[in-house]
């Protein structure tokens, strides 16, 4: 079992390429002002199972994170909360469950954006396919109608329960927010940010009033198939914001 990862220097630290691209969307969740304060989380898988993986520390702001300050947790290990460095206990509730129930959630990523907290406020939180954003998520997302409070363990547990299938990438947490799991860093964080961008159309169009033009079923799931299969667009998107981080000299990376 391996307890939480002190700031050691990075020739210390496994798994630095992947620390690398979970710093870089920390840092891009915060430039976009899709994170929350100190209170939304990203952890990504490390071993086969998914039981082991990294998170970003306590209270620590996205715009801060480097990528040696991730903490390496073991979903399995009975005492993490009372360790040194202990992660957020709500984080440790909803991501701990997560890679412990779902070894296809490479990555995990839960934020508090607006234009999807929105979508989670209202009665009917569903996504039409009205654009070829809001057609990316057709019947690959699952609507939490059972908000029970903060995502302590059993929270936790429950929101895993439904991500059990792996077309789901995207749950809309009721009263609360969004959670994107993918295979990879780059994966989810494209599918968190198409997500958010989807949602901002829908609501907007809510807001004129007028009838929406809803994409036919067959149509909406063909775009989604093809987008899924789309290549390498969402490692690009990453490698590009850690391009620009990199030309503006940012830290993220050590």
């Amino acid at each position: 079992m391996s307890s939480p990862v002190a700031l050691t220097p990075k020739s210390n630290l496994g798994y630095w390429p992947e620390r690398v691209d979970l710093a870089a969307a920390f840092r891009w969740t915060a430039r976009l002002d899709m994170h929350e304060a100190v209170a939304n989380h990203f952890s990504l898988a490390t071993n086969d199972d998914g039981t082991q993986f990294l998170m970003n520390p306590n209270q620590m702001h996205f715009s801060r994170i480097k990528a040696s300050d991730l903490l390496e947790l073991d979903a399995n290990a009975p005492d993490v909360l009372s360790r040194p460095g202990a992660p957020d206990p709500t984080a440790w509730g909803l991501h701990g469950s997560v890679h412990r129930h779902c070894p296809h959630a490479r990555c995990v990523m839960h934020v508090h954006s607006i234009h999807a907290t929105v979508l989670a406020s209202l009665k009917d939180s569903r996504l039409p396919p009205i654009d070829q954003n809001c057609a990316t998520f057709y019947n690959r997302m699952v609507i939490d109608n059972d908000y029970g409070g903060l995502a302590f363990e059993e929270e936790g547990e429950r929101c895993a329960s439904m991500l059990t299938d792996p077309k789901v990438k995207v749950m809309v947490m009721g009263n609360h927010g969004i959670l994107v799991i993918g295979d990879s860093v780059g994966d989810t964080f494209n599918r968190l940010y198409y997500f958010e961008r989807a949602a901002e159309t829908y609501i907007r169009a809510l807001q004129t009033g007028m009838e929406l033009r809803v994409i036919p079923d067959e149509i909406a799931e063909k775009t989604a198939q093809e987008l899924d299969d789309y290549p390498g667009q969402a490692q690009q998107h990453l490698d590009e914001l850690k391009a620009i981080l990199d030309e503006e000299g940012s830290n993220y990376a050590t």
